[in-house]
């Protein structure tokens, strides 16, 4: 049975060119008037009653209408149990759709949701994984702190209660990151725009950078009265996580250099330092969630994870602005282009 459904599944659909089924409806309906009328006809002609010719007229009507709309309705039931197998979270299956009328395009658009819907669920189970494994490191690793502790194999010592801190900080910016995260993917982030100057902002930024990373050297460059026309939380998020994934890869005494100038109606942010760059392979993933780039930049002090320069771009995007890494023969090279209104910065 399974054998005859997939042959006849495979069989040609002749009425697929039609781009309308409007016009497949029409030609169904003038080839069994006319196959009708030629078995009438044929039935008299040979002396068969009506009786006779008329089931036979109506059987080949059938036949005929059968062999011509072979594949019309066949996108709706496949969507149909494809539909309900996304139900069961099964997003493999797929329609065939050849025909060119509004049923092929329906399945067509559905083809391209059961794709998309697939790529989001595979998303979020890898979203999924990554929190639960970033959650899970600091967490083993501060209960073997305590537990040793509390046994009294390690004594309670300045830099046991300092690690055990800055596993606690590493939760704590991990939880404020996906918080952030969860607002702006749902779209609850709203802007409050104001005009400010950027040197001292910059230079705010720093000195938080500083107290969690003191052995880079922060160096800050930018014209004295230079403002921005941005939303001054959201923007200190970007300048935040870029200078923390520069100070993270920025080798011992390395330099981190923050630069922001005009270029036109836009102000230009740039966040340099000295480590071992990113591959030009790599730079269109560093934004996505939990790209952490290569091992080279993994084993770097600090770690990270994996969501500062994710929320850097979606709090560039909510100012219409665009973040990338740019060429650059040492180091990392990042460069921030956020639109400002005419005269807005200065």
């Amino acid at each position: 049975m399974n054998l005859l459904r997939r042959l006849w599944t495979a069989l040609p659909r002749p009425l697929d060119p039609m781009r309308s089924i409007k016009i497949k409806l029409g030609l169904l309906a003038v080839c069994n008037a006319c196959v009708g009328g030629l078995m009438m006809v044929w039935g008299y002609g040979l002396g068969f009653r009506g009786r006779i010719t008329l089931p036979v007229a109506l059987l080949i009507s059938v036949l005929v209408t059968q062999i011509l709309a072979h594949g019309m309705t066949s996108p709706l039931r496949e969507m149909t149990a494809a539909a309900r197998a996304m139900a069961r979270g099964d997003y493999r299956r797929r329609v065939r759709a050849t025909s060119r009328d509004e049923v092929g395009e329906l399945g067509r658009a559905f083809n391209r949701m059961a794709a998309d819907l697939a790529e989001v669920e595979q998303h979020r189970r890898e979203f999924v994984a990554n929190v639960s494994h970033e959650l899970r490191t600091p967490i083993t690793a501060l209960r073997a702190v305590l537990e040793n502790v509390a046994d009294g194999i390690t004594p309670a010592t300045s830099e046991v209660i300092e690690g055990a801190l800055a596993q606690t900080e590493r939760l704590g910016r991990l939880v404020t990151q996906l918080l952030d995260l969860s607002r702006v993917e749902a779209g609850a982030v709203s802007l409050d725009l104001a005009c400010f100057e950027i040197g001292p902002f910059l230079e705010a930024a720093v000195a938080d950078a500083k107290v969690a990373h003191p052995d880079p050297v922060f160096t800050v460059r930018a014209e004295p009265g230079l403002t921005v026309h941005a939303d001054r939380d959201r923007l200190h998020q970007v300048v935040a996580n870029l200078l923390d994934n520069a100070a993270r890869h920025s080798p011992p005494g390395g330099t981190v250099t923050v630069t922001a100038r005009p270029q036109a109606d836009t102000l230009l942010l740039h966040v340099r330092d000295e480590g071992p760059g990113i591959p030009a392979e790599e730079r269109g993933r560093v934004f996505e969630r939990f790209s952490r780039g290569s091992a080279s930049q993994v084993g770097s002090p600090g770690g990270g994870t994996g969501l500062g320069l994710a929320i850097a771009r979606w709090a560039v995007d909510l100012h219409g602005g665009q973040i990338a890494v740019a060429d650059s023969p040492t180091g990392c090279f990042i460069r921030v282009v956020l639109p400002q209104p005419p005269g807005g910065s200065s």
